[in-house]
């Protein structure tokens, strides 16, 4: 085993574990006394300045959510109620490129989306896939200093992408998404976007189910090879906004049909996966679709950095009815984008006006950059106080939550109902034979360049997920099948130790 330095946190004291977070339970919430991770992520969010760490490059448009389905009976949020109609603004991005990046590369696509409910603002972030690479947030920097470039050489580096997609055996399936035909959407419009992780719905009478956010386009999905992305690029960098912006001028407002599904408490502690874990997904044949209501995008911004770079989203923003699961990733995903944003746009960037809420707004901050309304004048700045202000609203309250369990760091593949593999393999199987032709010749162009020992590892993944999956991308990255073979005999555990040096 490679004896390199070991790690330590700010101040040198040893850390224990850097990839599972602290949890109530081993299906349980992320504490706070988790204070490497908050290190981890506070730090991480101050990197630079001033572009997004993530999803620096994006284009946003206005619109509306007009609910057409009945989920009363799962929630109470105003916003997804029968016959309600509410403005939105949405900003969609690539990930690891950078402000300056062409929009028609090989990437997932950040979507997210502010709705200015009777409630307060809720925002919905997420990507055009339904999975994610990792699933705990401990490894959310590091995926981001994985993809961006190379400390050294200034590069982006497919050896660094691949070495550490393929030490994380939980980002298969999104792996295979990002190198098939729906790696490179021909443009936002076509291409569905999802919540990804699991939230939570609760009702009037205070009861909970968990559920999944789902918007499939209306234009049709469109793709683009590696070819015609690159003959895309050559002619227009920002392709995908300039088809989003035209679209909305010419009156073509794009479309996209809302669904969510559902599972009860009930279901969730008996299913056999972990429903709360983001590189999972709930089959559809299991838990169905349910029509919500149709999202249209009907008027662009009068000005880029004023409404489209100055706009801010977090998770952390819900309406009652709406809540959070013990999503490991989502946990950390509440901080993190806020922080993220106080630190880019300042603590008060609540008050610029593609982020207001159009409802009152009594959060009782005070001072602070760029302060410059009325800043609550001479009513108090504490609570509780005799005069009655700041008094808090109990109904809005989620359900409690029932936890059991150690707090403990639970790695996630202890769990003996943990498959990496499955769904991965299901997609492929479910791919015509034009599409498996094209992940093959997608990966093996994007890997080429990296050293064998990872591309064994992929290789084994692949085979665990699909004999025939394994086959064809053992033969296209030129390895030996039979040691293939005998790899996929190993734990993850032995595995990474057989593949640790070139």
């Amino acid at each position: 085993m490679y004896d390199g330095k070991k790690l330590t946190n700010e101040v040198g004291a040893p850390i224990p574990d850097n990839e599972n977070s602290i949890t109530a339970g081993p299906r349980g919430p992320v504490v706070m006394q988790d204070v490497w991770l908050l290190e981890k992520m506070a730090h991480f969010n101050r990197e630079v300045i001033p572009e997004r760490r993530m999803h620096a490059k994006g284009w946003g448009a206005y619109g509306n959510l007009k609910v057409t389905g009945d989920i009363s009976k799962y929630t109470k949020a105003k916003v997804l109620q029968p016959g309600t109609k509410t403005d939105l603004f949405i900003r969609f991005s690539t990930v690891a490129g950078e402000r300056g990046a062409a929009d028609a590369e090989r990437d997932i696509r950040g979507v997210a989306v502010k709705f200015y409910t009777e409630e307060g603002n809720w925002d919905l972030v997420g990507n055009n896939t339904p999975t994610f690479f990792i699933r705990d947030v401990h490894n959310f920097s590091d995926l981001n200093r994985a993809v961006k470039r190379d400390p050294r050489t200034g590069m982006r580096s497919a050896q660094n992408n691949w070495d550490f997609w393929t030490l994380l055996p939980e980002s298969f399936h999104q792996r295979t998404i990002v190198m098939s035909d729906r790696g490179i959407p021909a443009s936002f419009r076509n291409m569905h976007f999802f919540g990804e992780h699991t939230f939570s719905f609760y009702n009037d009478k205070n009861e909970r189910v968990w559920c999944k956010f789902h918007f499939l386009t209306q234009q049709g999905i469109k793709n683009l090879t590696n070819q015609e992305a690159s003959e895309v690029c050559g002619r227009d960098r920002e392709s995908h906004g300039r088809d989003l912006f035209e679209s909305i001028e010419r009156g073509d407002y794009p479309r996209w049909t809302m669904y969510v599904q559902i599972m009860t408490e009930e279901q969730a502690k008996n299913h056999y996966e972990n429903p709360f874990d983001i590189t999972k997904i709930w089959r559809h044949k299991e838990f169905p679709l349910i029509e919500v209501g149709v999202l249209e995008l009907n008027r662009n911004p009068e000005n880029y950095f004023a409404e489209v770079e100055q706009s801010a989203f977090t998770p952390a923003h819900v309406v009652p009815g709406i809540g959070f699961s013990p999503d490991r990733f989502l946990q950390g995903r509440l901080f993190a984008y806020g922080d993220a944003q106080r630190y880019r746009l300042g603590v008060n960037h609540n008050h610029i006006p593609v982020n207001r809420a159009k409802c009152e707004v009594n959060e009782y901050h005070r001072d602070g950059a760029m302060r410059v309304d009325g800043n609550y004048g001479r009513m108090p700045a504490y609570s509780p106080n005799s005069e009655g202000y700041w008094s808090p609203q109990p109904d809005a309250a989620e359900p409690p939550l029932d936890l059991e369990g150690a707090m403990y760091r639970f790695d996630p593949k202890d769990d003996p109902s943990d498959d990496n593999f499955r769904a991965g393999g299901e997609l492929y199987r479910l791919m015509t034979e034009d599409k498996r032709k094209l992940l093959i010749e997608n990966t093996a162009a994007d890997i080429a360049s990296v050293t064998d020992n990872v591309k064994y590892r992929h290789a084994v993944h692949c085979y665990l997920a699909d004999k025939e999956y394994g086959e064809r991308i053992t033969k296209a990255m030129g390895l030996d099948l039979e040691r293939v073979k005998e790899l996929s005999k190993l734990d993850n555990n032995g595995l990474i130790e057989a593949t640790l040096n070139p």
